[in-house]
């Protein structure tokens, strides 16, 4: 496992996801459920993704040139960074979504399942897994952050938003995202 790999993606999608959807719909389950079964059944959702996801990158990775896909990776990076930061002015408080009958686990997998397919996140983790030789780390980083900013948002999420406003959080991750772009973008074109 390349530890710079896991370290890169572990970063960057946790702290996308901070304030995000995801962890308001983890701390809402919470309110309403066993947070153990609330977490069992979101880390099945995201490692589910994360493994489709970095399956579709090496795909990319195995048939495109590097430097259209390092290209494309940074210009994804760019419009995620420009619609977090859109985002992060307006507070879109999202209804409270329908549960299942059956139970804390297949409610939390379900909810997460459809709230991420095709979520920013899941889009980078496919393009860091087409970007580097190394799907163990960005698989690994991207699950495991998945589940902190998860656990975060199921016990620490409500003290955080008293502390820290979730705009401020979300205009970080845009304009961490926006960095991110900009130097992959930069590094292609250098290295040509």
């Amino acid at each position: 496992m390349d530890s710079t790999v896991f370290m890169t993606t572990f970063g960057i999608i946790f702290l996308a996801e901070l304030g995000d959807k995801t962890q308001l719909t983890a701390m809402a389950l919470a309110t309403r459920y066993p947070w153990k079964k609330v977490f069992i059944g979101i880390a099945a959702a995201f490692a589910l993704l994360n493994l489709g996801a970095v399956l579709i990158g090496k795909l990319l990775f195995a048939v495109l040139p590097l430097f259209w896909i390092k290209l494309v990776s940074g210009g994804l990076f760019l419009f995620f960074g420009v619609t977090t930061l859109r985002a992060a002015g307006s507070a879109d408080d999202e209804e409270e979504k329908r549960t299942s009958a059956r139970g804390p686990v297949a409610t939390s997998f379900v909810m997460i399942l459809l709230a991420e397919l095709g979520d920013k996140t899941q889009l980078v983790t496919t393009s860091l897994a087409a970007q580097y030789d190394s799907p163990l780390s960005v698989f690994t980083g991207s699950t495991l952050a998945l589940w902190g900013v998860s656990i975060l948002g199921i016990f620490l999420g409500r003290q955080l938003t008293r502390v820290v406003p979730l705009y401020v959080i979300h205009r970080v991750a845009g304009f961490l995202f926006l960095v991110f772009g900009a130097l992959i973008i930069y590094q292609t074109f250098s290295s040509r």
